[in-house]
């Protein structure tokens, strides 16, 4: 029985680059951490240790700062795209490349009353960090795009319009039903591009549009309708997002439950009608859901290495 080398990838991983653009008295910024990674003929620097395929991974980094230069003003998911292309035009030996990137948002400070903010002073957002995983596969007319975009650690809470009750009960089953409850996660969601931006064409979708659009819909839903379980609450948001973008393909979720329990006040002759509660962040449940149309294939490429989702 032989031992071979298998499934393979290096990057560099978690590069922090902030980019201002200047270009007009109203700055803006663009604060990411940028991991990248290459697939392709890497045999001999495992067998042999022979470095003459491998592109260092400090070039990696390099290639980031300085496309941020050129190209960091631009949603993530294009100066992803750009990235990776670049490190395909310098890896001969790679045969794909992928670019995940985190966007860290960033408010202007309120100044003097005025909705439209500081120009240059911005204070940082405490809510969910914008991603996308970008993975380019081939070069010229073999050339195949892949796009996640996403968001994570989304925190939302709805006080009362939940319920969890009729559920499955054994022997070691000690939660009671409730049919008024504090519903609460810190959500991810990843949505997948269907293939007509998965063809090496340069113009895509307006990025960023289309980001403040998918988690507009998600808090809406989540807000507006009544849910019966995290689960059923997942599905609903999944659905109202593919109604509105007929260019997406799927999305899917990792929503962990975050637990709010009532405290019982009786020990000190006190009342608690669902007002008083304890937070308890572990252990919690984990709900995991695709939603997707179902004329579309899974694109196992676009969803490597990206943990987390069943």
């Amino acid at each position: 029985m032989g031992i071979v080398l298998g499934d393979n990838r290096y990057g560099k991983a978690e590069t922090r680059v902030v980019r201002i653009v200047r270009d007009s008295p109203r700055h803006e910024i663009r604060d990411r951490n940028v991991s990248t990674a290459l697939r392709g003929d890497f045999v001999d620097a495992h067998q042999t240790g022979d470095q003459a395929h491998v592109l260092p991974t400090d070039s990696q980094k390099n290639t980031v700062f300085a496309y941020a230069q050129e190209h960091g003003g631009e949603a993530a998911e294009d100066y992803a795209v750009t990235v990776a292309d670049r490190l395909l035009e310098a890896s001969p030996y790679a045969t794909s490349a992928q670019v995940r990137v985190e966007e860290y948002t960033w408010d202007r400070i309120a100044v003097g009353g005025s909705e439209a903010g500081h120009d240059h002073s911005f204070v940082r957002r405490g809510t969910e960090t914008r991603t996308c995983v970008v993975t380019v596969e081939g070069r010229g007319s073999y050339r195949r795009l892949h796009v996640l975009s996403g968001l994570a650690d989304l925190t939302v809470l709805k006080s009362t319009g939940s319920e969890f009750q009729g559920f499955l009960k054994d022997r070691y089953t000690t939660l009671a039903e409730a049919d008024d409850r504090v519903l609460a996660t810190s959500l991810t969601a990843w949505w997948r591009w269907r293939s007509q931006f998965s063809t090496g064409a340069t113009d895509g979708p307006d990025w960023d549009a289309s980001y403040d659009s998918v988690k507009a819909l998600l808090l809406e839903t989540f807000a507006t309708t009544y849910s019966r379980a995290l689960q059923e609450t997942l599905l609903l948001m999944g659905q109202a997002v593919l109604r509105a973008h007929p260019d997406l393909a799927e999305i899917r979720f990792s929503a962990p439950n975050k637990h709010h329990f009532v405290v019982d006040l009786a020990a000190f002759g006190m009342d608690n009608p669902g007002e008083v509660f304890h937070a308890d962040d572990r252990p919690y449940g984990l709900i995991e859901a695709q939603v997707r149309r179902d004329d579309v294939g899974d694109e196992a490429v676009a969803w490597r290495d990206v943990p987390g989702f069943c």
